[in-house]
């Protein structure tokens, strides 16, 4: 059951412990106004239904996840940091301060298992349009974030205007670098704690052998070599392969007679035998690729993203495409299969159109972007799209044309710097969360708060050149 609130309070209406207000250009009090709590608790409390106990305002859902994601916190220090400072407590909608936690950390699970990435995508698409000028509203019809007033794009200028940066990273998940042997000895090792537990409840007679024993001396055996051959690598596939089938075999006959496994661990035992069909697969077809490889038991829909970077050529975690226009990022698509970059450039160059009415006027992208079709693509609506044309170099040297595509690619760093900050500041190198759902959360989290600090930034940026100028 959810209960809407009968307006957002202001920082006029926050009582403090002791005589006295909030500071208004304190970053928390400027960071609330930016946000359509009105709009988002539309949408928030449509996913509870009108019996049960009252959730958690929507202002403190989302509230907490932006503090957790600004301060890079666990759950239990973010809990912590909302019931010992009073601006916090404010951002999260908190009516007086009190120093009882006003939820427990276990919530926070919930928080990011509620909100959607839709709705981060609009609340982050009603940002923008606030940099752009037009004055949102965040209680419209609905609860839908759009102008007061409509923009009408048939009325707008036709020709191409502004510029499009695209480029993709990868977000990586907290997970044990993985090794064929590592994963095989790992899932051997589960199977035996499953083949434990049914056991505790079969009457068929005595406890299977499992040779669990003699499978720990020959991976402690393997994992002591720093440097083993190849030879020696298959060797040690083949046994935890052996043992692995052996444990299935018994599990499969323990199902029949016992009370069965927990959901969880029926979920694990799917993936163990995903896990086994892959890498028997690999071991005797003597490759080292298989369609949608598991590289992690606990977090199965992490895959291998091969990114060629210096020192890190694969990556474990999601791909994502962002679009970058006036410093405002954008998630294209995120995807956990790895994809070419360079087929979603027209998609995103479609979406601009929609956001704008009207197509940008460059396309600044890496190499991977300018594929013949693109470059038909952009050709016939008068995009320029960055880099050099196809085919030998001309023998007339152009200055004009060098000095475009050194401006450009100097130009495109800031994509890049964007990827920099994320992953500095806001956690964007390595993800902590471990369900599928949530790691997409902490992603689009981290890409709204940055957003919302260049907002914060372009105010106060605004703020300083009218004091300069008054004096």
């Amino acid at each position: 059951m959810y209960k809407k609130r009968d307006g957002q309070m202001t920082v006029e209406d926050y009582i403090l412990p002791f005589s006295g207000e909030l500071d208004g250009n304190n970053r928390w009090v400027k960071l609330s106004k930016m946000i359509p709590w009105e709009a988002f608790e539309e949408k928030y409390a449509r996913l509870f239904g009108k019996v049960g106990n009252p959730a958690k305002p929507a202002r403190m859902a989302l509230g907490a996840l932006l503090i957790q994601t600004k301060l890079q916190a666990t759950d239990e220090e973010t809990e912590a940091q909302i019931s010992e400072n009073v601006y916090l407590q404010y951002f999260v909608g908190m009516q007086e301060y009190q120093s009882k936690p006003p939820f427990d950390p276990s919530m926070m699970v919930y928080f990011r298992k509620r909100i959607t990435s839709e709705m981060l995508e609009e609340i982050n698409e009603w940002i923008r349009k606030k940099e752009d000028g037009g004055e949102a509203n965040g209680s419209a019809n609905g609860g839908e974030l759009t102008d007061t007033v409509v923009k009408d794009t048939s009325a707008m200028p036709k020709e191409n205007r502004g510029q499009l940066m695209l480029d993709a990273t990868c977000a990586p998940q907290d997970i044990r670098y993985p090794t064929d042997v590592s994963l095989l000895n790992d899932a051997r090792e589960q199977l035996e704690r499953m083949i434990d537990t049914l056991w505790s409840g079969w009457n068929g007679g005595g406890k299977p052998r499992t040779y669990r024993e003699c499978a720990r001396r020959e991976y402690l055996r393997f994992v002591k070599d720093r440097k083993p051959r190849i030879k020696k690598i298959r060797r040690a596939i083949r046994l935890q392969l052996g043992y692995i089938g052996r444990d299935l075999k018994i599990v499969d006959e323990l199902l029949s007679g016992s009370n069965g496994l927990s959901t969880s661990q029926s979920e694990r035992l799917r993936t163990i035998v995903r896990l086994y069909e892959q890498q028997l697969t690999m071991y005797k077809s003597r490759t080292h690729r298989v369609e949608e490889r598991i590289v992690s038991i606990s977090q199965p829909h992490v895959r291998p993203i091969v990114r060629g970077k210096a020192g890190r050529e694969v990556e474990f975690g999601a791909k994502v495409l962002v679009s970058l226009v006036d410093g405002h990022a954008a998630i294209e698509k995120l995807s956990w299969e790895n994809f070419h970059e360079g087929g979603e450039l027209i998609n995103s160059v479609e979406r601009y159109h929609e956001k704008y009415g009207f197509y940008p006027e460059a396309v600044l992208a890496d190499k991977l972007f300018r594929s013949r079709e693109n470059r038909a693509y952009c050709k016939t609506r008068g995009i320029r799209l960055s880099g050099p044309p196809l085919g030998r170099p001309k023998r007339v040297f152009d200055a004009e044309r060098k000095r475009q595509e050194r401006l450009d690619s100097a130009q495109r760093n800031a994509i890049e710097g964007v990827f920099g900050r994320g992953k500095r500041r806001f956690g964007l190198d390595l993800i902590m969360t471990k369900l599928k759902e949530t790691s997409v959360i902490s992603i689009h989290l981290q890409f709204l708060v940055m957003n919302l600090e260049n907002r914060i930034r372009f105010i106060l940026s605004r703020f300083f050149c009218r004091l300069v100028f008054a004096t």
